[in-house]
């Protein structure tokens, strides 16, 4: 099955240019060259990024050849698509360290060795770029009527627009410029809120080299109420073990709705179509095992074989109350750092299931919190160093565990 038709196949074609070329592209070529990009504005990538990071591993696992590109020269702009308001300006420090933790968790989906993929950063040509040279050679290709149609500008024209941000576009279609002239990039991959920043590159490619060019985006996977996936209470679930543990990692996908699993194990596993068609039949109890297929598969992919059973170990032995329990997050408190009693709506923060205090007091409220398999009903109930120094598990539901532990 060549690339375009596994990710039809997929349900991962939101969107094409011209979409018999595309199809025909991949049916007849080999080692085609696609590339999708990555802002660092974090110092790490998290599920959101998933999609377009699978859809680089699925095709080089299909003979073509990935590019990866680091926006470190976008990122001190920001794409305002999907933003009601302009994102927080970072230093080029921040930038640059984001950048390299980065290259770091890609090499966990793609192989970059023996040139099998290429990994860039915008920031080597952007930087070089001359104002004057690039209003006159670029900028002129560019309608400011057509670009205003843009969704991603649309939505923030009521709340204000910079200049700054009016030139992501232009950047970003010249970063495809720059990667057809030099690396004979045939194809952008992304996410349908990048469609309008994609065709411009399209676009721009065919007005000045006279040349096709070719984008694909995937669907944006949502939650029932229309938010994007890859948020929990305690926030983004991230791709960085420090930041999101193996087994927190793996939970998350544990408990997807029942009506995205199908989805999940098609977007974000490289299960065969025969297999995620089956496990896609489950219903009621029985979706439970496909659950756990995912869970397995997807933590396999990001940290590998060990972690993913190391995670399942824990997540059985924290559901059955038995003794496998290292896996499990645990933190450490210090003595030093509190006088009194520590409540527990602190360590409901601590853990990640709330962003505040009175969040927690609001998961305590609805009978959601257990400590050490009781449940608590006071809002500011506290625990003692000595209930802390013998261990305390906290529970938020049935399947959200964390340890805690003082010295």
């Amino acid at each position: 099955m060549d690339f375009y038709t596994e990710l039809s196949t997929r349900r991962l074609v939101s969107q094409a240019t011209h979409a018999d070329q595309t199809e025909k592209l991949f049916s007849q070529n080999q080692n085609v060259r696609v590339y999708t990009g990555f802002d660092p504005t974090a110092n790490s990538l998290h599920v959101g990024h998933l999609i377009p990071i699978m859809g680089l591993a699925r095709a080089q696992k299909a003979g073509h050849h990935p590019i990866a590109l680091i926006g470190g020269g976008t990122a001190i702009v920001g794409d305002p698509s999907g933003k009601s308001e302009m994102r927080k300006m970072l230093t080029r420090e921040e930038i640059n360290n984001n950048a390299d933790a980065i290259k770091n968790q890609l090499s966990n989906f793609i192989d970059f060795d023996n040139n099998k993929a290429t990994i860039v950063n915008n920031l080597d040509w952007l930087s070089e770029l001359n104002y004057l040279e690039m209003l006159r050679d670029i900028g002129r290709h560019f309608s400011v009527n057509r670009m205003l149609t843009a969704e991603c500008f649309k939505a923030r024209m009521e709340s204000g627009l910079s200049f700054l941000e009016f030139n992501y576009m232009i950047l970003q279609a010249y970063d495809f410029l720059h990667l057809h002239r030099e690396y004979d990039c045939k194809v952008q991959l992304g996410g349908d809120d990048q469609w309008s920043n994609m065709i411009a590159g399209t676009d721009l490619i065919r007005r000045v080299v006279s040349k096709e060019a070719y984008a694909i985006t995937y669907p944006l996977l949502t939650t029932s109420d229309g938010k994007k996936m890859g948020k929990t209470e305690g926030g983004a679930v991230w791709l960085d073990p420090t930041l999101t543990s193996p087994y927190e990692y793996f939970q998350y996908w544990r408990n997807v709705p029942d009506d995205k699993v199908a989805d999940c194990l098609s977007y974000f596993t490289f299960l065969s179509n025969e297999e995620v068609a089956k496990l896609s039949e489950y219903k009621d109890q029985e979706i439970n095992k496909a659950k756990e297929v995912l869970a397995f598969e997807a933590t396999k992919i990001l940290h590998g074989e060990d972690e993913a059973n190391s995670s399942k170990e824990a997540a059985l032995a924290a559901f059955s109350k038995g003794t496998k329990r290292q896996n499990i997050p645990t933190t450490t408190l210090d003595s030093t750092s509190f006088e009194n009693d520590f409540l527990v709506t602190e360590l409901i923060r601590l853990a990640g299931f709330s962003a505040s205090n009175n969040e927690g007091r609001r998961l305590i409220k609805g009978g959601g919190i257990y400590i050490n398999g009781e449940r608590i009903e006071n809002l500011d109930a506290t625990l003692t160093r000595d209930t802390l120094k013998a261990g305390v598990e906290l529970r938020k539901g049935k399947k959200h565990h964390h340890l805690f532990n003082l010295t």
